[in-house]
Parts: structure tokens; sequence; C-alpha cells
């Protein structure tokens, strides 16, 4: 065999072996096409980057509901002075409608109360006005130099309002989970019309069931901490 045709044979092997999921899969310097349990064509491993991404973005959606219910759960008021019950407050600053911590500092200096220093002495009456138009529920105390809300206690029966308002928070998130794996399941079970494998279809079927266990998972961890921070007096 000449030197030309040995660089051949390397420039082949190097060609046909791709690297999938952390998974070498390859032809051999002839050409034969990689096998994926009973066999895999050369349609087939265009196929596998497809489902691979089907995967991703159900993972990502999933990621997303999670992300968007520890943000829900976080302007839940529990009794305890939480900056985050501030999150959507807006206010205006020349001229643009812009978040309360870019022009003031936020601190809770106890576990009941929340102080607002402002940058500028001259937006503690817009950021008194904000708070008391916002959805918060509590009164805003303006001593000239910083405001402050004192978080009330809550009673049981608020208590109990609370963990529901979590529960169904959850639920929502939940629905998206479930939706993510649905929509990622079609898709592979329709991917083998166009050439994908049963086992391989069968395998991110797997891979997409675990990624849902995991996330919902995931957000009954999340509601069983508030409901517990709630819930302690």
């Amino acid at each position: 065999m000449g030197r030309e045709t040995m660089r051949d044979v390397r420039e082949n092997e190097k060609k046909y072996i791709i690297n999938f999921n952390n998974t070498l899969v390859g032809t051999s310097p002839n050409g034969t096409p990689p096998h994926y349990g009973g066999g895999l064509g050369r349609g087939s491993i265009l196929n596998m980057e497809e489902v691979k991404k089907y995967l991703e973005d159900a993972e990502e959606k999933m990621e997303f509901a999670a992300m968007h219910l520890e943000e829900a759960l976080s302007r839940i008021r529990a009794g305890r002075a939480n900056v985050h019950i501030l999150d959507e407050v807006r206010v205006d600053s020349y001229g643009s409608m812009v978040p309360l911590s870019n022009v003031a500092s936020l601190n809770t200096p106890d576990a009941r109360s929340i102080t607002i220093k402002p940058w500028e002495k001259s937006m503690l009456k817009v950021i008194e006005k904000a708070i008391i138009d916002s959805s918060v529920g509590i009164m805003p105390e303006n001593n000239g130099e910083l405001i402050r809300l004192g978080i009330p206690a809550l009673t049981e029966e608020r208590r109990k309002d609370l963990t529901k308002q979590c529960s169904k928070e959850a639920e929502t998130a939940k629905v998206s989970v479930r939706n993510a794996r649905r929509d990622a399941i079609e898709k592979l079970k329709k991917s083998i019309k166009t050439g994908t494998p049963e086992d391989m279809e069968k395998d991110y079927e797997d891979k997409v069931q675990k990624a849902h266990d995991k996330y919902i998972k995931k957000i009954d961890g999340m509601l069983e901490v508030k409901n517990k921070e709630i819930m302690t007096v």
C-alpha cells in the first residue's frame, strides 16, 4: 500500500468517526456504515443530532419551568422579610420605568422589616407611591431618609392560603415539564419514519423520561422548602 493510500485511510477514519453524546460511532476505513443496535445507515447518522436536539430542547423547557417557579415562589410572602416581594415594583426614573433595585438599596435589617434607601432623596416619594400602587399589600413608612416596610405576622388561615398558592404554582411548573416530555417523545416517534432506528428512539425516550423525573423531583423539593418556610411561625 502506497504512502498516499495510507493517508486516505487515515482521513477516512477521521471523517467517519462522530462523537455523539459521549459515544464514539464510526465506520471502517472502507466506508462501511456504523451500527447502533441492529444497524445504522447514513441517513440515521444525520438523525442522531436531530434526536439529540429533541432531548436538549425538552431539558431546556424543563429548566425554564423550574426557574420560573423559583421566581414565583420567591415573590410569595412567607412571614419573614424578603426583598424579592418587591421584584415586580417599577418606578419612574428619568422617564423610564425601572426595577426598584436600580434606584435604591434594599435590605432586611431583621426578620420583620425591609428598608429601601434610594440613591437620590428625590426618589423617596416616587418609590413610596410605587409600592402603594403595587400588589405588595404593605403600607410603606417614609421617614425622610429611607422607606421601611413592616412585615406583618401571618395568621394560620393566611399561611394555609399561601401554601395553596404555592402548590398551584408548582403544578403549573409540572404541567410545563410534562408538556416538554410529551412534545419530545412525539417528535422522537415521528423520527422513526425518517430513518431513526427504533432502539435509538427508545434510548432517547428513556433519557427524556429521566429528565422529566429529575425536574418533577426538583419542583417537589422547591415546594416543600417554601411550604416549610411559610408554616414556620
